[in-house]
């Protein structure tokens, strides 16, 4: 799981069926300075994030498919599950 930033969308003419109802977002991953890396997911959108959003995404592949509820099988490899108003990093 990760913090990263929504930095666009991705549109498909042909898609798999598990895919109906669901926006594709190409996610850049943030370090804790909310610097963008050089890493991006493309990721199922389940909470109607858009660009410019900081978003929590779950990118292991099973954990996906549960919040899906794609199971057994599903063609899912990372979802945005949360879209971030604050993060608060402790010195303790």
């Amino acid at each position: 799981m990760y913090i990263g930033r929504v930095v666009g969308t991705v549109v498909a003419t042909i898609k798999h069926p598990a895919y109906n109802g669901y926006k594709l977002l190409t996610v850049a991953r943030e370090d804790l300075q909310e610097d963008i890396r050089a890493q991006y997911d493309i990721a199922l959108d389940t909470v109607q994030a858009g660009i410019g959003d900081r978003v929590l995404v779950l990118d292991e592949g099973n954990g996906a498919r549960q919040v899906l509820e794609m199971e057994p099988w599903g063609p899912v490899r990372a979802v945005v599950v949360g879209i971030v108003d604050e993060v608060d990093i402790s010195d303790e």
